[in-house]
């Protein structure tokens, strides 16, 4: 299964591809995508649309999984957050995929172990597991939103399985 983690925001929106087996996780490729603050918001996020469409139709990921929106104290600073969760995601879900969601503490202790690790403990835990190049920060967090999902996704599966044989 191929897992494409998105970590959004207006001005970088961080990108991860990984795969994974049931068993393990393999590294595939991440980026950046980053809008300038002195284009105007609709050119911002249709670029970033356009991004993830086509990293969705290189990648053709099976999965995608977005960290979900966390109050900032800056009410501005959360709505263009907002703004550009609801691009990528708009443009996953035209090509027909869906999208699972994961709260910032969630990815963590997927990732790491702990809820408030910190953006240097992500990376080192990403480039740990996926065995791949230096990450930077924002798509450092993509691949761990991508390891969350790929780690969530597959216990969801177990229990909706064993649940189906009517073991639980």
């Amino acid at each position: 299964m191929i897992i494409l983690g998105i970590d959004p925001g207006l001005c970088i929106t961080g990108w991860g591809v990984i795969n994974y087996d049931g068993f393990h996780l393999r590294y595939l490729k991440h980026g950046t995508i980053i809008t300038k603050s002195t284009d105007n918001i609709g050119e911002r996020l249709n670029s970033i649309y356009r991004n993830i469409t086509d990293i969705v139709e290189y990648y053709c990921p099976n999965e995608v999984a977005i960290e979900e929106v966390f109050v900032n104290n800056n009410p501005l600073s959360s709505l263009k957050l907002g703004m550009a969760r609801g691009a990528a995601i708009c443009s996953v879900s035209v090509m027909g995929l869906t999208v699972s969601e994961y709260k910032p503490n969630t990815i963590k202790k997927a990732v790491v172990g702990v809820g408030h690790a910190s953006k240097e403990q992500i990376s080192a835990m990403v480039q740990k597991l996926l065995n791949c190049p230096m990450v930077v920060k924002d798509a450092a967090d993509a691949l761990a939103i991508a390891i969350c999902h790929a780690h969530y996704n597959n216990q969801r599966k177990w229990i909706n399985d064993y649940a189906s044989k009517g073991q639980y």
